[in-house]
């Protein structure tokens, strides 16, 4: 009797944090796995090096993927060399501290680009071939942000509410079609997006935070692992992953 063919995630923003400890956590249950960044190009490629270390072959990719013919381009490498995908994480974004008024419409577009309509390209190119399949798993990478809005961060938490509602709305629409849509909406993860903090700042954040601790990257890519290989009945969930804090 033949072994099942492998299957084949596609994790965007992996060069680090939770994109790459969600990489290398499918990478040690045997996936195919395709990482991307959109500029990080030798993080990323130290990335791939040791996905393949654990034997799980990898695509590396570096282009926007809030850019719909880049992300076009991306899947059509990842069908040639991987085959169909089978799971999605869009956990590609960025963030901006300040306020709204001082916000210049380049950057409001850039975090809706990056954290929004590269969700919208992603699950637009992987929808065909799993609603083909009648199979197929899709996990946002959110934030409490979207839930309850973030002073000095009006642009990320629209874009993250955005993101919600998509997961809420798509999982209805492709629920018939057998596959499944979630949200992890994160509360404060120890990653480099949140090095920015002052001791001092960090402390009072802590503080506020009932688990008294930041949240790790391995644990948002065992929730990941979770939803894209459990429960086929859970769709259309924000799940807060945040201590207790929200």
């Amino acid at each position: 009797m033949e072994p099942a063919p492998s299957k084949t995630i596609l994790i965007t923003g992996a060069s680090r944090g939770i994109g790459k400890a969600a990489a290398l956590k499918f990478a040690q249950h045997g996936w195919q796995i395709a990482i991307t960044c959109i500029q990080n190009t030798e993080k990323l490629l130290q990335v791939k090096n040791e996905i393949q270390a654990l034997g799980s072959p990898c695509l590396a990719y570096t282009g926007n993927m809030g850019d719909f013919d880049s992300c076009r381009r991306l899947f059509q490498q990842i069908q040639i060399q991987l085959g169909p995908v089978d799971a999605l994480v869009n956990n590609a974004g960025i963030s901006r501290i300040g306020l709204l008024q001082d916000m210049s419409i380049s950057e409001w577009n850039q975090i809706i680009e990056s954290d929004l309509t590269s969700v919208f390209c992603c699950c637009r190119l992987a929808l065909p071939e799993m609603i083909r399949r009648r199979s197929g798993r899709i996990v946002n990478i959110s934030s409490v942000w979207g839930v309850c809005g973030a002073s000095c961060e009006a642009a990320y938490s629209a874009a993250k509410g955005g993101v919600n509602a998509l997961t809420k709305a798509l999982a209805k629409e492709l629920a018939p079609s057998n596959i499944q849509v979630n949200a992890i909406a994160c509360g404060a993860i120890e990653t480099e997006m949140n090095q920015w903090m002052e001791p001092s700042e960090k402390k009072a954040l802590l503080e506020e935070i009932p688990a008294g601790r930041m949240g790790q990257p391995s644990e948002v890519a065992e929730l990941i692992f979770q939803l894209i290989t459990g429960n086929s009945y859970l769709t259309g969930q924000i799940i807060n992953l945040d201590g207790g804090w929200i």
